[in-house]
């Protein structure tokens, strides 16, 4: 496995290197591998597996080729990120001023949530940044919500097996984990206490976008004597408002 590694990666790396001509000017199958320093045939069978992918198309039977549409599914993923980085700060900065609380601004990758945002509260009394991390979403609230959101399917084949566990209240059992799930889709929230440092509690509430698509999730995180269960109400409807604020504002970027 080890010595067909490096093969694997050039492969990659052409792959990219045929992306990047591409974006500049349309080309043939010839100046590609001119261009490439390899033989027609391996250039051929890069450009026809990125065609297959819709990552490049072809004008006409023996035309030359261009990037292709399927290329805009992430230039138009990358441009919603940097939109809620762009306008999630202030919104987090808000927030974090009326709650007193760490607020962060959280994307889902795979079993990941990844937070895009931060801004500290007027009480929290250690600066501990989250922008950039992973963390597990099933010991999460960010994560629990955006879990709570995706398609039954796409769960499923997420989660095989018994979860890593934090600490004693992670929950490790897949099936524990889509029951609680269901808990937060009905509610509209999802909480975590202790599940991912002791002493830490966090409380989020998903960014609704365009078609009630689930975009992100904003959460609230702070010490388990601070940020108590008795705040649940209080902290979830300034979350809320602070999730419509975020909504709105990227659907005025994105005019």
């Amino acid at each position: 496995m080890g010595e067909r590694e490096p093969a694997l990666v050039q492969s990659v790396d052409r792959a990219i290197t045929i992306l990047k001509l591409l974006a500049r000017a349309e080309m043939g199958v010839t100046e590609i591998a001119a261009e490439l320093g390899v033989h027609k045939s391996t250039a051929s069978r890069l450009v026809y597996t990125l065609q297959a992918r819709g990552l490049v198309e072809q004008h006409g039977e023996r035309g030359r080729f261009s990037i292709g549409m399927g290329m805009l599914q992430f230039a138009g993923t990358v441009a919603g990120q940097l939109d809620i980085v762009q306008v999630g700060n202030p919104v987090c900065e808000e927030l974090a001023e009326r709650l007193g609380e760490t607020v962060n601004v959280a994307l889902l990758d795979a079993t990941d949530t990844i937070n895009v945002s931060q801004a500290l509260g007027t009480s929290a009394v250690a600066a501990q940044n989250w922008i950039g991390q992973r963390t597990p979403s099933h010991a999460t609230a960010s994560g629990k919500v955006l879990l709570a959101f995706i398609p039954p399917g796409e769960l499923d084949g997420l989660f095989v097996g018994d979860l890593a566990s934090y600490t004693a209240r992670t929950i490790t059992d897949p099936q524990k984990l889509r029951d609680a799930l269901k808990e937060v889709a009905e509610d509209g929230y999802a909480t975590c206490f202790e599940e991912l440092e002791p002493g830490l509690h966090s409380i989020a509430v998903p960014v609704f976008g365009p078609g009630q698509d689930v975009i992100a999730a904003i959460s609230a995180s702070g010490p388990a004597y601070r940020l108590s269960k008795k705040r649940i109400p209080e902290v979830v409807e300034e979350l809320r408002q602070g999730a419509r604020d975020l909504a709105g504002r990227m659907a005025y970027v994105s005019r």
